[in-house]
């Protein structure tokens, strides 16, 4: 059905040899389909894989705690197809269809898959979609750098049956509880009902990063980093943030451009 990837970390193009990684998330209800994704996506140093799943709804948790640019999606699953998963994200990742079904290929299209993969399909193939999706990322990347305008410097968030206003510098840290976040600063924290992926989103990631599944940090605030922890001044004292191992690649990625 699938032939094995043997030379594919020599096809990368100088252009995308030095990307940042891109974090990728498998959708799939075949357990064999995923397996030879996997076994793919291992072939290429650009990809990082995060997560693999069977349904729409963990690819959703995932989506929700974890920082995802690139998804292969399966279309006929169960309870909700791929297409309606994509279509219910406010603001989908690149993604790449896989599927056995043909008759679905202009939809997907129109929804702006970046390639429609139809199984059983090559490791050629699949290389040639993985460099459509890493020349997409890179071009986006590169629009962003282009034409980034002055980040406002502050942003409001609902909180005590009011919107209180934030001010970027006046962010500490911020920790993720539940369904809640606490945006943590030297005058007090805030409570608000959101999650996690949505307040990161929001943020100017030249200085804010994620580094654990329930912290974000303000780097400019970072004082020290010893082993798997980073510390920050609070109220005085010194707050001790773990790193998440999953995590640690954004601070060295901070830490190699001179951000600190």
């Amino acid at each position: 059905m699938y032939l094995k990837v043997t030379h594919a970390k020599e096809c990368v193009t100088n252009k995308h040899k030095h990307m940042k990684p891109i974090k990728t998330l498998i959708v799939d209800d075949e357990p064999l389909a995923l397996e030879i994704l996997e076994t793919l996506i291992r072939q290429f140093d650009q990809l990082e894989l995060v997560g693999s799943c069977s349904n729409a709804f963990q690819a959703n948790n995932i989506l929700q705690s974890e920082t995802v640019d690139l998804i292969f999606l399966d279309i006929q699953m169960p309870i909700l197809s791929g297409i309606d998963f994509i279509k219910s994200l406010e603001h989908p990742p690149v993604f790449i269809f896989t599927t056995a079904f043909p008759d679905y290929a202009l939809e997907g299209f129109e929804l702006n898959a970046i390639d429609y993969l139809l199984k059983p399909f090559s490791p050629q193939r699949f290389e040639k979609a993985v460099h459509k999706a890493m020349s997409a990322l890179q071009q986006s990347r590169e629009d962003f750098t282009a034409n980034k305008e002055p980040q406002d410097e502050f942003f409001f968030v609902k909180a005590d049956k009011k919107l209180m206003k934030v001010f970027y510098s006046d962010i500490l840290y911020i920790e993720g509880l539940k369904d809640y976040v606490i945006i943590r600063q030297d005058k007090g924290r805030i409570i608000t009902l959101q999650t996690m992926k949505s307040l990161e989103d929001k943020l100017p990631r030249d200085v804010f990063r994620r580094i654990h599944r329930s912290y974000i940090v303000n780097t400019q605030k970072i004082i020290s980093i010893h082993g798997n922890h980073v510390e920050i001044t609070e109220a005085g004292k010194v707050k001790t943030i773990p790193i998440g191992k999953n995590y640690k690649d954004e601070l060295d990625d901070i830490i190699n451009q001179n951000k600190l």
